[in-house]
């Protein structure tokens, strides 16, 4: 079933108390005229606040509305909120892993630059990147089913980053150097409704960038054997978390 968000202030009532949503803009264009949906056709609505709504459509025109047959809690979203702090990567990585890790159940998404990152961008620059994957992100998030948007937020410095992280219950600083402490040690047993991660560019951290993770506070923690590639952690430690947590 066709799966569209929508806000607080799009959900309404009729005088008869049925409660009503308002689609508009380009979801209601891909309502019309892509998908050609016709009164009496039923939809899925989420209201970004993990809410969703099975509707019928009673008109559809430049904006289409919809009456409420049923609502429910969002049983797609996890019971932890995650944020990725991604550091910038080269070409159309970062659009990739944007996608992957809205598939996989993030809640943020955190561009972050830090020493070796090849690509060099300023707040601006990111900014305009920032709404390119911010449309991927939303619309990996009807794809996949979410019951609410991911927010892609605009770059922060890598020391902007780590006090950002120090917020969460549980902070991870995903590490080749990182030989004791596992992934799963690190996470096992543990309940945290919020949880944030760290993922180095191409040529990974720094030195000094881990020792800067550990006096934050932010715990160390090794993938694995193999090394991945920075587009394919994200996605691996995204589905630890579900496999654990979930």
């Amino acid at each position: 079933m066709p799966r569209f968000f929508v806000t607080a202030s799009q959900i309404g009532s009729r005088d008869d108390g049925t409660k009503t949503v308002l689609i508009v803009g380009d979801d209601a264009a891909h309502i019309a005229r892509s998908l050609r949906m016709k009164e009496g056709e039923h939809v899925t609505v989420c209201d970004m606040a993990r809410t969703e709504y099975d509707c019928v459509i009673s008109s559809v025109g430049e904006t289409v509305t919809a009456d409420v047959v049923s609502e429910r809690e969002s049983a797609s979203e996890p019971p932890y909120k995650a944020t990725l702090y991604q550091a910038l990567i080269k070409g159309d990585k970062f659009d990739t892993v944007v996608q992957k890790a809205v598939e996989c159940g993030v809640c943020r998404v955190v561009p972050v630059l830090t020493d070796r990152c090849v690509v060099r961008l300023d707040k601006k620059e990111c900014r305009k990147k920032c709404a390119r994957w911010q449309r991927i992100a939303d619309e990996a998030a009807k794809q996949c089913g979410r019951g609410a948007l991911v927010a892609v937020e605009d770059m922060m410095t890598y020391k902007e980053a780590l006090a950002d992280a120090a917020k969460d219950e549980l902070s991870l600083f995903c590490y080749e150097g990182e030989e004791t402490v596992s992934l799963r040690d690190a996470i096992a047993g543990k309940r945290p409704a919020t949880v944030s991660f760290f993922i180095g560019p191409e040529g990974g951290f720094t030195n000094a960038e881990a020792a800067a993770a550990s006096s934050a506070g932010v715990t160390h923690v090794t993938l694995g054997r193999r090394i991945l590639r920075t587009e394919t952690a994200s996605s691996f430690v995204l589905a630890c978390l579900s496999y654990e947590f979930e």
